[in-house]
This record gives structure tokens, C-alpha cells and sequence, in this order.
């Protein structure tokens, strides 16, 4: 997977912007609030159809204008991949194609373009509640595979459709709650474990990478453990369901399933979360995304393209020595405030200057 030339309109900070990247490393420098991150968020739009930011999509258009346009030109497998999507503010519906193909649905751009993001909000992925980690395991299911995708939004679909009644129900279990809860369980039971199966396989593949990942960027190496933890597991969803009911029906919520479930992770034995330093807890939070940037490469046979994101500002001098060092092979674009480390070498470097991209 190679990206060759990027084009922006009216997204985010730019009204126009182009940018050709190398094959290896591309820098792309600029003091703070210059849009260095929006041109990563831009690719990363065009692999998952989100922001890693977390932002909405009317936050991408740029003030004042109607709709965003990101354009793409890739190289997959010795193929030109010319990617094109109309971001519409409001309720409009978003418009992408692929190598002028127009797609019926905005989903099947999914696995078009991969991407593995690295950015200072990650360590909330260590930090964070499980809700963060949970993220992190779905999201790398669904660049392993596009399909993953439509089981995650299908969970979300039928807890949306299950606490609608959990609530409409006022805590009475009469015949109609009864029957139609019936329903909704038995179609959670059966989403909600094949969820679960895909993120416990995910962890098994994870956890020998992960320790090697973590020994590689941090200072002092450490045991690096990793498990997926469900109270339901043993007994299976209906059974814990069918057992939850009552306190359900009481809260109005759904109380157990793969939206309750943890990923825990640990360093020398004890929680990451609540024990390890913030070097520690860093260095967890870039072993995760190399794990699952190395897991993918490997189960498709192409690297993502890595972007990293002002992330040298939060470590120090000897972290990022050890991360440029351990980069994987493929293509990065990386974003600096700052001066580039020593030990980065990119073949290309470009900089942000009055929200303006500039050559170097």
C-alpha cells in the first residue's frame, strides 16, 4: 500500500491543499494550529470513515462552506487506486468513489485504504475506561477484515433497539416486553459472541507482538500481559442475559455483553491502568498500535500507511530514538511541531506555514 498524492478542498483549515508523499518517510512540519494534524485526519478519513480525533463530520467541513473534499491517489498490490469523497455538512449524505466508480454504500470504501494512526490522545487507550480499549480492538478487526464492521454496527444496532424497550418497559415485565425481549436476546446472543470470538482471536494473535512492541520503545523493558475478560464467557450470552433480566428491566440498561466486556492490560503483573508510569503507560499505548499495525500487515500481506501525529512532543529524547528506530517497513507521515529528531531520516519534508502547505 503506497499513498502518492493527496488533495484537499474546503477541509478543515484549507481551502485547497496538495500534498505528493515519498514512498518511505514524509515529515510534515508547522508550528501548532496549522493544520498539520488535519492532513492526517483527512487520510484517515478515507480508511475508516472517521476521525481519529473523535470529531463529527460537520467539524470537517470548513466553516463556511457546504461540503469537504478529499481525494486520494494510492498504489495497492501494482494497482492505481484513485479514491474520492464529498464530505456534506448537516444531514446530507456523504458521496465517494472508487476509481470513478460511484459506491452505493459509504462502507464499502472500507479496506480501500488502510491506515495505522499514532497520535498524543492514545494514551487514553491506558488510562482511559474499557470503552477506549474495546475501540481500539474493533477498530483493528475492521482493518483486518471489512465485513467486521457491519458485526460491530449490527451489535449497536440491536443494544440501541434493546434499551429502547429496557427503558420503554418502566421496570413491568408484561407478556409484550416479555416476548419481544425474548427477541432482542436471542439476536444479542448470537452478534454480541461472534463479537467477542473476533476480539479474543484478535488478543491471541496480539499478545506475542505486543511484548515484543513494548520491549522495543520502552526504556525498561517489562512482562507485558494482555486477556479479554467477560463475565459471561464461561456460561455464554443467553444464559447471562436470561440471568440479568431482572436487573435490567430495573436500570432500563443492558447490563452484560460484548459492550461491558475489558481488555486488561497489564505490566510486570499489574494493571497498566492504575499502577504503570506515564513512560510506561505511553510506551503500552504505541505497543499497541504497532501490534495491531504488525497483525494487520501480516493477515493481509501490505503495510498500513503509518501516520503519526505530534507524537515526539510526548516523548522523551530516548523513546523517540527507540520508535524512529522500530518503525516498521511501509509508508509513515509524520507531523512535528518541533525540530525532527536526529535519527529521523525523511525522504520527503514539507512544511505548514500561514495554514499553507510550503515546500521545505
Amino acid at each position: 500500500m503506497r499513498l502518492r498524492h493527496l488533495w484537499l478542498s474546503d477541509f478543515r483549515s484549507y481551502t485547497s491543499a496538495e500534498l505528493e508523499l515519498a514512498d518511505g518517510l514524509t515529515a510534515v512540519i508547522g508550528a501548532n494550529g496549522e493544520g498539520k494534524s488535519n492532513l492526517l485526519e483527512a487520510v484517515g478519513w478515507l480508511a475508516t470513515l472517521s476521525s481519529f480525533r473523535g470529531a463529527p463530520t460537520d467539524a470537517l467541513v470548513r466553516q463556511g462552506a457546504e461540503r469537504a473534499v478529499v481525494r486520494a491517489e494510492a498504489e495497492r498490490d501494482g494497482r492505481e487506486l484513485l479514491i474520492e469523497a464529498e464530505i456534506v455538512a448537516g444531514s446530507g449524505r456523504n458521496r465517494i468513489q472508487v476509481n470513478r466508480q460511484k459506491l452505493q454504500r459509504s462502507r464499502d470504501l472500507l479496506g480501500a485504504l488502510r491506515v495505522s494512526v499514532f497520535a498524543p490522545d492514545d494514551l487514553v487507550m491506558v488510562k482511559g475506561g474499557p470503552a477506549e480499549r474495546r475501540r481500539y480492538l474493533d477498530d483493528a478487526l475492521v482493518a483486518l477484515h471489512p465485513k467486521n464492521d457491519a458485526l460491530r454496527g449490527e451489535v449497536d444496532r440491536i443494544l440501541r433497539q434493546r434499551n429502547a424497550l429496557l427503558k420503554q418497559s418502566g421496570g413491568r415485565l408484561t407478556g409484550d416486553v416479555e416476548s419481544t425481549l425474548d427477541v432482542w436476546d436471542s439476536k444479542l446472543s448470537e452478534a454480541g459472541e461472534a463479537l467477542a470470538r473476533a476480539r479474543i482471536e484478535l488478543v491471541t494473535r496480539l499478545e506475542p507482538v505486543l511484548g515484543k512492541a513494548y520491549d522495543q520503545v520502552a526504556t525498561h523493558p517489562s512482562d507485558v500481559t494482555v486477556r479479554y475478560e467477560a463475565s459471561w464467557l464461561e456460561g455464554g450470552l443467553a444464559a447471562a442475559l436470561a440471568a440479568a433480566r431482572h436487573d435490567e428491566l430495573r436500570r432500563g440498561i443492558s447490563l452484560v455483553g460484548p459492550h461491558r466486556d475489558e481488555l486488561a492490560l497489564s505490566i510486570g503483573s499489574l494493571p497498566a491502568r492504575t499502577h504503570a508510569s506515564q513512560g510506561e503507560q505511553r510506551s503500552l499505548a504505541f505497543a499497541l498500535r504497532l501490534a495491531a499495525h504488525e497483525v494487520v500487515t501480516e493477515a493481509t500481506g501490505t503495510p498500513p500507511v503509518l501516520l503519526l501525529d505530534d507524537v515526539f512532543s510526548e516523548l522523551d529524547p530516548e523513546r523517540s530514538a527507540a520508535l524512529l528506530t522500530h518503525l516498521p517497513p511501509g509508508q509513515t507521515v509524520l507531523t512535528t511541531a518541533g525540530l525532527l529528531p536526529p535519527d529521523a531520516k525523511p525522504e520527503r519534508t514539507v512544511r505548514i506555514s500561514g495554514g499553507r502547505i510550503v515546500a521545505a
